[in-house]
Parts: C-alpha cells; structure tokens; sequence
C-alpha cells in the first residue's frame, strides 16, 4: 500500500489533471459511446479507464483501493505526457481533446 505521503501527492495530482466534474465525464462517456441507433446503458459506457476515473471521482480518499491507485497513476502519468497544462488551452487536436476526456481532462476547460 502507498504511504500516507505518496496517497497525499497521487490524490492532489490526481485532482489536478482531472478538471471535469463526475457528471460531466459521466455524460461524455455515455456521448463518446452513442451511435446513431442505440446508447450503451450508463454504467456500460466508455472504456473501462473513463469509467474507473468516474467511480474515482465518487469515493473518499480513505476509500481508494490499489487498483484504484494504479489507474490514477495511470491517468496522472497519461494526461501529463499527452497535454501540454502550461500551454492549455489548445484547440487545434479535437482527436487529443477527446482522448484526454475520455480520462477526465478536458484541455478547454479553464
């Protein structure tokens, strides 16, 4: 388990990377995942990392589990090496924008 230390930095790094709400990641899973004829259930929606930053989103820091301290490291490590946070906003990848929502960051987002 990560030292009470190394939680105190993951979490704050965590929170600084994902800048969208739990409601407003919610709602661009279940957009990324619609088709034109059919709409995943919510709980279904967008790739299993999305939507384990969401169930993130819903806990307590004293709730975290080891997997869930892997997948922030895994979002931390991924927004951190896709986006540019000195320069955002950047307008001109809409690919790269909806990648990084798919995990929580919206580079647009002030």
């Amino acid at each position: 388990m990560t030292d009470a230390l190394e939680l105190d930095a993951l979490w704050e790094d965590f929170h600084r990377v994902v800048n969208m709400t739990s409601v407003e990641l919610a709602d661009w899973l279940r957009v990324r995942d619609s088709g034109e004829l059919t709409e995943p259930l919510p709980d279904d929606a967008g790739p299993p990392l999305g939507r384990h930053v969401l169930s993130i989103l819903q806990k307590r820091r004293t709730d975290l589990t080891e997997e869930d301290l892997d997948a922030m490291r895994e979002v931390v490590d991924t927004v951190t090496a896709q986006a540019d946070l000195e320069n955002e906003p950047r307008s001109n990848d809409t690919a790269l924008r909806h990648r990084l929502m798919t995990v929580g960051h919206d580079p647009l987002k002030p």
